[in-house]
């Protein structure tokens, strides 16, 4: 469940099982990830995106809600950011 080197851009989706909206294995790895692996480093000033860091290779992760119109945002997204890219929109909180 943990991140590879491999992993970039992950990217969940609600599925419609009997009736009902269900996470996809994406969605599931990156609430686990959030949960149990990944470092929270701070937000954005909107509040909804939020920047992590891995423990096991320091890469930055940018988590986001990119289908904000559905209810609660829709389902997450997960996308390593350069250290330049995260600096400029987290600020200093990217060296801590």
């Amino acid at each position: 469940m943990k991140l590879t080197p491999l992993d970039t851009d992950l990217i969940g989706a609600w599925l419609m099982k009997k009736g009902a909206v269900a996470a996809d294995p994406a969605c599931r790895r990156i609430e686990w990830l959030i949960a149990n692996h990944l470092v929270q480093l701070g937000a954005d000033s909107s509040g909804w995106d939020e920047l992590y860091r891995d423990p096991d290779d320091d890469r930055l992760w940018e988590l986001t809600w990119p289908q904000s119109e559905m209810h609660g945002g829709g389902p997450p997204r997960l996308t390593c950011l350069t250290t330049d890219v995260a600096r400029s929109k987290y600020g200093a909180v990217v060296d801590s």
